[in-house]
């Protein structure tokens, strides 16, 4: 069996992913395991829990990222469930 051009497009297309838009992740394997074990770790003084701010500014502070925002938090922990 033989195959035209545009048949052979399609297929191609079917076999192989394309580019998909969106950026990098923003947070490593190594930074995500890191938050992993702050999110385990006992809540800063006068703290019942961490909040997703708090461990935002947490990996700030460690110098894991130079910036993130607790959405970016939220979903990273929410990934790992």
């Amino acid at each position: 069996m033989s195959l035209n051009g545009s048949d052979k497009v399609l297929l191609e297309g079917a076999l192989y992913d394309r580019p998909r838009p969106g950026g990098q992740p923003k947070l490593n394997a190594k930074q995500t395991a890191i938050l992993i074990a702050e999110t385990c770790s006992a809540a800063p003084n006068g703290r019942e829990k961490w909040t997703m701010q708090l461990l935002a500014d947490r990996l700030v502070t460690l110098g894991v990222v130079d910036s993130i925002s607790d959405e970016t938090v939220r979903r990273r922990l929410k990934k790992t469930r």
